[in-house]
């Protein structure tokens, strides 16, 4: 029976003395006067193991030679005693009495150097797992999905998989990469498998609505995708969101709710990865971890669209993009509010209506939606959402307003033909959360295999 890493580091007092057998892959190899240390990783735990093998002869395994010419990537089981190591940097140490290859890595493998650059390793995305940057990350990325989905459990909230093909736009910003069966130059949909037209979904919100009726409060937590002819560091086509609808609710319950989620996302991680954080407060952004605690820690301030674009305005700053109220915040906007205003979270709330999704609540002022983005300094907004709109003529009047076919919402809008309800909802950007949780600077180094424009990967 294999031990992992993380059990060893986690207590390996226990394992004093004893003949344990790991497995793992090489990171790096150094010999010299009779004896070779061999650094391994099994992927189980951050840091690595450092195993001892001796120049004695031996009857089985590879011999001292062999070990000290192994590849770096090479995958090996080590059968040894567990040592304890005074005063040097790892706490133990593996005195091994056999090693076996299972898989050779040749001098070609392609993470020979200790550091690489982002840009290389996004060339070979199957292997930057590897690496102590993207072991980190998507060790991290792993942990902050349990805490999403703990989250939810400690509150009750139902968790239903939506569809990833769906027949609509639900944002109605026309952003759909299309599905098809049919021949190249075909446009007679009718044709098509599904009978009509068919898309990757861009959200999984408006599939979840409908079980708040049966279940009150729940989430979706799953794939989404959008056609936009973006080379950001903050967009990909294909993404995940976090996407919970809550029953009897409104604004200010949805704001509640994002506070402590993201609170909650933020002290789980903490608690459970935390040589991980250490990594990322050391190489990657210095000041993280005491980020991460002032916004677990902090307030979130309440401030309106209205008020945001007045601080902007007398701010006297010269910002890339004008400012005038009716228009989107950019980031940099954004960043100001949050980082030089306020200095911590921020929502911004009651947004000018024609820059806003159909679906939100219009107020009572006829210029404005009960919708709330969250921003957080070092990223600017992190979360949207909305009180949804619950009254059936306004929320056809928003689709005509919208341009969009009244006919393909027809379900949505029985939602509130029959026992509709006050509620809301908000959505998280899975890979957002990771930039913010990890300091990490780029989309496509959050997320396993990156799809951006123009550029597919493996």
């Amino acid at each position: 029976m294999y031990s992992r890493c993380k059990e060893l580091f986690g207590g390996f007092e226990k394992f004093l003395g004893e003949r344990v057998l790991v497995g793992g892959w090489v990171r790096t190899v150094r010999s010299g006067k009779g004896v070779a240390f061999v650094e391994l990783n099994d992927g189980s735990f951050f840091r690595s193991v450092q195993v001892v093998f001796e120049n004695v002869e031996r009857d089985e395994g590879l011999g001292f030679e062999e070990v000290a010419k192994l590849g770096v990537g090479s995958c090996v089981s080590v059968w040894g005693s567990v040592v304890k190591t005074e005063g040097a940097k790892q706490p133990f140490e593996i005195k091994a009495d056999k090693i076996v290859l299972e898989g050779e890595s040749p001098s070609n493998y392609p993470l020979q150097k200790k550091r690489h650059g982002y840009e290389f390793l996004r060339t070979i995305t199957h292997l930057r797992p590897r690496t102590n940057t993207f072991s980190a990350v998507f060790r991290l990325r792993s942990v902050a999905a349990h805490a999403v989905h703990d989250f939810f459990r400690e509150r009750d909230f139902v968790y239903v998989n939506t569809p990833i093909l769906t027949g609509n736009d639900g944002e109605g910003a026309g952003e759909l990469f299309r599905v098809t069966t049919l021949p190249t130059g075909e446009s007679d949909f009718g044709k098509d498998f599904f009978g009509g037209k068919a898309f990757l979904t861009v959200t999984g919100q408006l599939a979840v609505e409908p079980f708040i009726m049966g279940f009150r409060d729940v989430y979706t937590f799953g794939p989404t995708f959008r056609a936009e002819h973006s080379t950001t560091t903050t967009h990909a086509a294909e993404f995940w969101m976090i996407e919970p609808e809550m029953a009897f609710a409104d604004l200010d319950n949805y704001m509640e709710v994002a506070e402590a989620m993201l609170k909650h996302v933020i002290r789980y991680v903490m608690a459970n990865s935390a040589e991980e954080l250490a990594f990322f407060d050391e190489w990657i952004e210095k000041g993280l971890l005491e980020r991460l605690q002032a916004v677990e820690a902090a307030d979130f301030v309440r401030c309106s669209y209205t008020e945001a674009v007045d601080l902007l305005l007398k701010s006297g700053k010269a910002f890339e993009f004008p400012v005038k109220w009716g228009d989107d915040l950019q980031t940099e906007h954004e960043r100001y509010i949050c980082e030089e205003v306020y200095g911590g979270p921020v929502f911004i709330t009651n947004y000018p209506k024609d820059i806003k999704a159909f679906y939100m609540r219009q107020n009572d002022d006829g210029k404005t939606v009960a919708a709330a983005d969250l921003l957080v300094p070092g990223v600017g907004e992190l979360v949207g959402g909305s009180q949804r709109e619950e009254r059936l003529e306004k929320l056809e009047e928003a689709i005509e307003r919208f341009g969009l076919d009244a006919g393909e919402y027809d379900w949505y809008l029985d939602l509130r033909r029959f026992g509709g309800v006050r509620h809301a909802g908000f959505g998280v950007g899975f890979e957002r959360l990771i930039m913010y949780l990890t300091g990490m600077k780029n989309i496509r180094d959050v997320i396993a295999y990156p799809r951006t424009f123009g550029q597919m990967g493996v």
